[in-house]
């Protein structure tokens, strides 16, 4: 039986790598591709998280591909409207027909001679698919589907109630008129706690220390406004270039002022919490903004919530689990009937998949990342990684259109191999992800390293990565050569 071969793999059916099919289709129209997605939905991260509340914490103008405009009034969008909005694209764009669902991908390996990625998948039966490509495209998200991060606390087997993840929610889950405890303080929690507090008898968020948050409108009424009176996609444009405008300078600003941000933030967020609340001890981050991400609160639901003391924020650590809740350090139950463990990711590169080249064993970690996508001494392997400090999709959209303009190079110039080689003089400097918090720090040995000077530094600077990569040099410490063996760039798939 012939082993199907494609000119470019895609592995991962959720926002990026539906984004980047189309982008492919369009960028390279002819070239023959596959997606691998280890679910048997569309929708990645979208699909996986059913939690209530479960939305977006940055505005689906920026989320949104650059490609299909953003055309719901609720700018700040739930769950299953992203799902949809992700599945309409792949419908539009007829990427469905090239997913194989149900494909976990568990090991690629490189052969120079040939120019070829050999990459072997796991079915839900057991049984394992082999697929060639010339190259091959990682999709699959920085995290593990397959489990979430969360601490072993003491007592935790004797809770009469129940334990869960948000990760893995159960739909069957009742948990109407009963008390709440969320642990974590970060975007999940912040979702979960005004959804759950609509139905619970009261919830309340358990933090070690806090976060910074900020609220907006749920519905950008410019957009909205925009909309009625321009064609969808310039509208789309003009809010999507406001919306990165903003986001650019105020990170600028939490990097040039971050005492000033810090005031401005927390005299907001005092205004919209209860008279004499405590601000110091539940808001006060130790650290400063965007030292680790904000958190959006859409339409200020969160502190709604505690003004209707449907919900409050308890800051203190656990000192064990008893059958009706959880005692804190500080000697205090807090009565239990759910408690959700929001407590974080576990960060996985390349999705868990073994790399191979050339029969030496590859990690990431090892490697120095090249234009925040590629790894250096890996050939012809991209990796589409957003942004930690503004949306994820801004930079896979910029990845997908260089990963476009690299192949049609390598095309017009008759090579097959790109290898991202680093000068002697490019040293190893930090994480990849400059963040402090902790499912990074947790993860840092999942993460490449950056260098010193670019092509080889991560930015988290919008304007400096489009330069880069739409309009950047293609050889600026890029290897290229030719396998004589290879299979030709445009080949035809195997059926």
């Amino acid at each position: 039986m012939t082993t199907p071969h494609f000119d470019v793999l895609i592995v991962g059916a959720g926002l990026s790598g539906i984004g980047a099919a189309v982008h492919l289709q369009q960028d390279c129209p002819g070239r023959s591709y596959a997606i691998l997605e280890g679910r048997d939905a569309i929708g990645g991260t979208w699909d996986l998280f059913r939690y209530p509340g479960i939305r977006s914490d940055s505005d689906m103008y920026t989320l949104g591909y650059n490609f299909k405009p953003w055309e719901e009034a609720k700018a700040i969008a739930d769950g299953p409207s992203i799902r949809k909005y992700i599945r309409e694209a792949a419908t539009e764009h007829g990427v469905e027909r090239h997913i194989r669902f149900g494909h976990k991908v568990t090991a690629a390996i490189w052969d120079s001679a040939s120019a070829t990625w050999t990459v072997s998948s796991t079915l839900k039966d057991g049984s394992t698919a082999t697929i060639t490509c010339n190259f091959l495209y990682m999709c699959s998200g920085y995290y593990s589907y397959s489990q979430g991060y969360k601490p072993e606390w003491p007592g935790e087997v004797d809770f009469k109630g129940t334990v869960i993840q948000p990760q893995f929610w159960p739909e069957s889950l009742d948990y109407a008129g009963k008390k709440i405890v969320i642990i974590g303080s970060g975007a999940t929690a912040v979702t979960l706690v005004p959804a759950m507090a609509k139905t619970a008898k009261h919830v309340t968020m358990l933090q070690r220390s806090p976060t910074y948050m900020v609220s907006r409108p749920g519905s950008d009424a410019i957009a909205n406004f925009l909309r009625k009176v321009l064609p969808a996609q310039m509208a789309y444009d003009i809010v999507r270039w406001k919306n990165v405008t903003f986001g650019m300078w105020f990170y600028e600003q939490t990097r040039k002022h971050p005492e000033k941000v810090r005031a401005n933030l927390l005299g907001r967020l005092q205004k919209l919490l209860p008279d004499g609340y405590d601000m110091g001890k539940h808001f006060t981050p130790k650290y400063n903004p965007w030292d680790q991400r904000l958190c959006l609160v859409p339409d200020a639901d969160l502190f709604d919530a505690i003004k209707a003391n449907k919900a409050d924020i308890v800051t203190d650590t656990i000192a064990k689990f008893e059958p009706n809740g959880i005692r804190l350090t500080s000697g205090e139950l807090l009565e239990a009937d759910v408690i959700v463990a929001a407590t974080g990711l576990k960060l996985e590169a390349l999705g868990g998949m073994a790399v191979t080249v050339d029969g030496e064993a590859r990690r990431i970690a090892d490697s120095l990342t090249y234009k925040g996508m590629m790894f250096s001494g890996i050939p012809n392997l991209a990796i589409s990684f957003g942004y930690i400090n503004a949306s994820w999709t801004l930079r896979s959209d910029l990845i997908a259109e260089y990963v476009g303009r690299l192949l049609n190079h390598m095309a017009a110039t008759g090579t097959t191999i790109a290898t991202p080689t680093p000068a002697p003089d490019v040293q190893p400097e930090r994480l990849a992800m400059d963040l402090s918090s902790g499912y990074v720090q947790r993860g840092a040995d999942a993460l490449p390293r950056s260098g010193t000077r670019a092509p080889w530094m991560v930015t988290a600077n919008y304007k400096l990565d489009k330069q880069e990569l739409r309009d950047g040099k293609l050889d600026d410490e890029m290897v290229f050569s030719t396998a004589h063996a290879a299979a030709p760039l445009m080949a035809e798939a195997a059926e």
